[in-house]
């Protein structure tokens, strides 16, 4: 009975990571669709598609759906999509970002709202937390590109504001405006990144404890889980330690 306990775990886990992969990739299909569909449909005359296309890509989505997803941006019959950015309190006074892309506002609005809510948190007007927040560039390699000092000259030179290297890779931030600048600039020097996004950079943190952290990141699950919401962001600090034990 145990090892079978062991292996409907181990199924329930890859389940979940099933449906996660399937999620990840549909929500990157869309931001590749609605790129196509605001630009030029050929990567290569469209910054934003490019960069879609290149975080599709360093996540293994295969070549046929990223196609399938440029041509529907000029299909007839296709979805017409929506940005739109939500931000609320989480548990603690957790400052938090959604963004969305949606074809029905109100449906959106609607999931968003009863989420925070059900978490603790509320749901507030735009702008009442992004002030603590930045729009950045960001441009991920992993720890085997170089070491701190060569990846910081290189970032600099590519045009990068800063550089946090850790054991697990090097994190270089840009200006949102000279991202695909600067990731080009890096790819010549560096090779292709692991990841390459524009993201919120929280300039103001709030520290959890446990319990919060793990109050927190229960919202953030289930926000991501609607198919609506592309990236969920907040400013919660929570230690090493804590973050281990979720």
């Amino acid at each position: 009975m145990a090892g079978h306990s062991k292996w409907a775990n181990i199924q329930h886990r890859k389940g979940r990571q099933d449906k996660l992969r399937s999620k990840l990739f549909s929500k990157l299909s869309k931001e590749i669709t609605v790129a196509a569909k605001m630009g030029d449909p050929d990567p290569d005359k469209n910054p934003r598609l490019r960069l879609a296309v290149k975080e599709a890509k360093s996540n293994s989505v295969p070549k046929d759906v990223i196609d399938r997803a440029i041509n529907k941006a000029s299909a007839a019959d296709g979805e017409n999509y929506e940005e739109i950015r939500y931000e609320g309190y989480g548990p603690n006074g957790v400052a938090v970002i959604v963004e969305a892309m949606t074809d029905n506002k109100n449906r959106t609005a609607s999931t968003v709202r009863s989420t925070f809510t059900k978490s603790g948190g509320n749901l507030a007007e735009t702008g009442a937390v992004s002030f603590m927040f930045e729009r950045k560039g960001l441009v991920v390699y992993l720890a085997d590109a170089g070491d701190a000092d060569t990846i910081f000259e290189h970032a600099i030179e590519a045009g990068a504001e800063d550089v946090e290297s850790s054991e697990d890779g090097h994190d270089i931030y840009c200006a949102d405006t000279d991202l695909h600048a600067v990731s080009t600039a890096l790819e010549s020097a560096l090779g292709e990144s692991e990841s390459t996004k524009l993201i919120w950079k929280a300039t103001t943190s709030t520290e959890v404890d446990f319990e919060g952290a793990e109050k927190v990141m229960k919202l953030i699950e289930a926000l991501e889980d609607d198919d609506d919401i592309q990236v969920v962001t907040t400013n919660m600090d929570a230690s090493d330690e804590v973050m281990a034990q979720l």
